[in-house]
């Protein structure tokens, strides 16, 4: 599977020009496939159950449930779906633990990063209830200098409000500043704020085929990031 869209090396960050490094979690580090099975398939067949339902009709009540707080913090507060559909959804996360993990080459990036002394921040819509069990699982914080929940920023990041409370929150220069995500919505969010280095993170999952945005940098692998070199 080729690593990235037609790229030249012109078109790979310069790292002189970046001092602060903005990158998303889910979708862009680790592997989205836990959350897909998540919300897609294990929730509604727990709902289903619950509430002797079909799968196919839990599934519907359910991403419609979803669909009625997009891109508001409630969507992905895990406290609120917990007392929306009746089961713990923290627990369950937990309990599914082991279904979580890194992206191939997300932690040699990661490492990469910090060869090059760059400030690595990671900017997340998750509620910190599941940031917790990400990070017990995975160890992510031990590579980066912080993580930001949208919780603590105030909006989620595709909103408009996001960029420039993100920006008081951590002083990040947007001219001098890389973020990577897996969501188009967040990346022209930050690109409308005026973050000058973007790029987007076509594999985010490991079990869906890559899907690429022409108009960014839209990489399936971390090898366009680290000078030329294959992750390990």
């Amino acid at each position: 599977m080729p690593q990235s869209a037609a790229l030249s090396p012109q078109h790979f960050p310069d790292w002189t020009q970046i001092d602060d490094v903005l990158l998303d979690m889910d979708g862009t580090l680790l592997d989205r496939h836990f959350d897909n099975f998540f919300f897609e398939e294990e929730l509604p067949r727990r709902y289903a159950t619950l509430h002797a339902l079909p799968f196919e009709e839990a599934r519907d009540r359910l991403m419609t449930m979803y669909r009625s707080v997009e891109g508001e913090l409630a969507w992905t507060d895990l406290d609120y779906w917990t007392k929306r559909v009746g089961l713990d959804v923290v627990a369950m996360h937990k309990e599914l633990d082991h279904m979580i993990g890194f992206l191939p080459g997300a932690e040699e990036f990661l490492r990469h990063l910090r060869q090059l002394g760059k400030p690595v921040t990671i900017v997340t819509n998750a509620h910190s209830t599941g940031v917790l069990v990400k990070v017990a699982k995975t160890g992510l914080d031990r590579y980066v200098n912080r993580i930001v929940d949208a919780f603590e920023v105030g909006y989620l990041k595709m909103r408009p409000e996001y960029w420039p409370n993100c920006q008081r929150l951590l002083g990040f220069d947007p001219s001098r500043s890389l973020f990577m995500d897996d969501d188009e919505g967040c990346l022209m969010a930050a690109k409308a704020f005026g973050v000058a280095h973007l790029v987007h993170s076509a594999k985010s999952s490991s079990q869906l085929p890559p899907a690429l945005l022409p108009q960014f940098l839209s990489i399936a692998g971390f090898a366009p990031l680290l000078n030329g070199r294959s992750p390990a």
